[in-house]
Parts: C-alpha cells; structure tokens; sequence
C-alpha cells in the first residue's frame, strides 16, 4: 500500500501542490498520490477554494474538468500586468529588446536574418530571450544547413499585456529621427 500522509496535512500537500504546477492537476493524480479517495479530493479542494473566496484572495483555484489550477485573481491583473511590465524592463538589455521586436514583426526569422538587420551577432541575446521564454523555436528553414526558425510565445504576449501579434503597433506609425 502506498504512503498516505497524515489526514491534517493532505490539505497543505495539495494547496503546495496546485502553487507550484504550471498545469492544471487532475483528482486522480491527486488520489493516486496521495493514497485517498477522488471524493475526499474534492471535498477539501471545495475547502480550499471557499478559503480564498472568504478572504478575498489574490489567488483563486479554478476547475477545469476533473482537474484543478491555481490562478491569479481577474480582479487584480492589471496590477499583475504593472508589476510584470515594470518587473520586464529591468530584466531585458537593449540589445535583447531590439532583437525581440524583430523577431515579433519579422518571424518565423533565422538568427542570421537577426544578425543582418541588427549589423552584429544576436546570439547572446537570443539566447536570453529563449531561457526568458519569450522566443521559441518554431522550425527549421528549408536552406542548407537548415537554421533554426524563430518566433514569439505566448509568454510574450502575456509580458506585454496583448492577445495577439496584432495588437502589435503597426511598423508605419514608428517615426525614424535621423540625425
């Protein structure tokens, strides 16, 4: 028979549990884990879910299916998305921000294609924003030695508070200031 921690805990394990999964968990993941009934799941994430409701929580937990996730509150997104855009800002250099807007307007791109508008080497900055999952792999180009092809993500859209590419501002309104 498998472990199945003490009764005063399994409440705290799944709260801990749906914090850090990126991805909804199902009741019988939770049940198989934790060695309970899919009812008795269920009766303590209903528990759960009316503790955050009574105390107006930044943190809710939704249902989706036979599964659950923990979601930041709707009511709160636009400090979410003031604390992101702020948060965005000093993470990103220059160089990153300049090869993430070609990227956006110019994908799917090659890194060479970046390098060329860029006049320099963009793969530290590529790399950046790969690790910051702002930029993805979406396929390789169809020429000798076939380089990888790359686009923005969803997270991408999520930083910069759109739902779609566009919602991006249009390449014309931008005015170049030559000196």
């Amino acid at each position: 028979m498998p472990f199945s921690p003490p009764k005063e805990e399994i409440k705290a394990i799944i709260e801990s549990l749906l914090f850090i999964s990126e991805k909804p968990i199902s009741i019988k993941m939770f049940a198989t884990l934790l060695n309970i009934t899919e009812e008795e799941i269920e009766k303590i994430i209903d528990e759960l879910i009316n503790d955050y409701q009574k105390r107006n929580s930044g943190i809710l937990i939704v249902k989706f299916d036979d599964s659950y996730q923990m979601l930041t509150n709707p009511i709160y997104a636009d400090w979410i998305k003031l604390f992101k855009n702020l948060n965005f800002n000093n993470k990103l250099s220059e160089q990153a921000l300049e090869t993430l807007a070609i990227i956006a307007y110019k994908q799917p791109i090659t890194k060479a294609e970046v390098d060329s508008i860029r006049g320099v080497n963009s793969e530290y900055a590529i790399r950046t924003l790969l690790e910051k999952k702002l930029i993805k792999v979406v396929g390789k180009k169809e020429v000798p030695g076939r380089p990888f092809l790359y686009g923005t993500t969803k997270e991408f859209l999520k930083v910069f508070g759109i739902t779609s590419l566009k919602e991006l501002p249009n390449l014309n309104e931008f005015k170049i200031n030559a000196a």
